[in-house]
This record gives C-alpha cells, structure tokens and sequence, in this order.
C-alpha cells in the first residue's frame, strides 16, 4: 500500500517540530480503537492516534482519516498548531472564547429570573400608568 502522506509534507513537518523544539523522544503515541462514523473499518481497528506532548502535557486525539499513518501526520501537525498558539497566546483566547459561549448558553439562575420577572413588572406597571383614564 501507498504511503497517503508525501515526502515533502512529512519533511516540512519534521522542520516544523525542530523549529519548536519537539523531538519524538517528547512525545507519547498510542493508536487506539476509533469510535464515530466509519463504519466497521474505523471501529475494529486501532487508527486512531492518541499524542501527548510530555513537557507541556499538550494532548491530541486524531481520527480524520482511516489510515493510521495520515492520522499520525495529521496528529503531529494539529500538536504544532496547538504548542504555536499557546506560545503566541492564541490559546488563552481561543479558551476565553470558548468559556463566553459556554457561560452565555447556560440556564440562567433562579435569582436571576426572579430579578428579570420583576424588572418587567416595573416596567409594565409604568407603562400602564401612561394610558388614558379610563382605557381599559
């Protein structure tokens, strides 16, 4: 079978790990069973790439593709994306983001219904004081 990754990807991506200062000796790598859509290719067979980059405890789960050699690529260039973020601070951001979304779809408290309950009812008790005598 063909390699799916060419030589001038794996060559770029081993430059880029050197220029972060990764070494393989950094790194944990366990294929584990695939779980999710594939049908029973992905979920017999252990294709699916667990990477943990020990100094930074930076962990990846890739299972993009079915072959076991492209989801080794693809872990270790999502690690790369993953160690430039944190050392630029896109990271922090990107987990910012992600908290506001999270805080803003949750249920709101009761305490704070209660407030927004009478809130309107000032509200609309100010409004009806604005109608004509004899309105209703």
């Amino acid at each position: 079978m063909q390699n799916p990754v060419t030589s001038d990807k794996i060559a770029a991506l081993e430059q880029r790990l050197a220029a972060l200062g990764i070494t393989e000796a950094d790194l944990l790598e366990k294929f584990v069973r695939g779980s999710g859509a594939g049908g029973q290719k992905i979920n017999k067979t252990s294709n699916c790439v667990f990477l943990k980059h020990l100094p930074t405890g930076v962990c990846i789960k890739c299972q993009i593709d079915r072959s076991r050699e492209m989801n080794r690529f693809l872990a270790r260039r999502e690690l790369c994306d993953q160690l430039d973020a944190i050392r630029e601070g896109r990271a922090v951001a990107k987990t910012q983001a992600i908290e506001k979304m999270r805080r803003t779809n949750r249920p709101r408290s009761r305490n704070s219904k209660k407030r927004s309950v009478a809130d309107k009812r000032k509200v609309s008790e100010k409004k009806s004081m604005r109608r004509r005598p004899g309105a209703d």
